[in-house]
């Protein structure tokens, strides 16, 4: 059974940071391209950001530039969402996403989710 697992969500202060997690079992997802995205109350789901399989390329939605980074560890299976400077606009459940394929900004795109960590952002 194909799992993406999300951890490190919770409640932090406006300027704090947090650092999520996604680990994946059941196949393994080094070829995969891996994202996030995150879904506030009574509002879509949005694009956070995506990288590809090697790492190589990754890109961010406007709204978190300069300010989150993705990474990856395609030996440990795992996809991580440093988050810096947090925002109360951040507060959201985050979801972490793969699809075998390049990265996209999709959701539609993707094949595999995660049951989403929630993050909130007190001001």
């Amino acid at each position: 059974q194909v799992q993406l697992v999300e951890s490190g969500g919770g409640l932090v202060q406006a300027g704090g940071s947090l650092r999520l997690s996604c680990a994946a079992s059941g196949r393994t997802f080094s070829s995969y391209s891996k994202a996030w995205f995150r879904q506030a109350p009574g509002k879509g789901r949005e694009f956070v950001g995506t990288i590809n399989w090697s790492g190589g390329i990754a890109y961010y939605a406007d709204s978190v530039k300069g300010r989150f980074t993705i990474s990856r560890n395609n030996a440990k299976n795992t996809v991580h969402l440093q988050m810096n400077s947090l925002k109360p606009e951040d507060t959201a459940v985050y979801y972490c996403a793969a699809r075998s394929g390049g990265t996209s900004s999709d959701y539609d795109q993707y094949d595999y989710w995660g049951q989403g960590t929630q993050v909130t952002v007190s001001s």
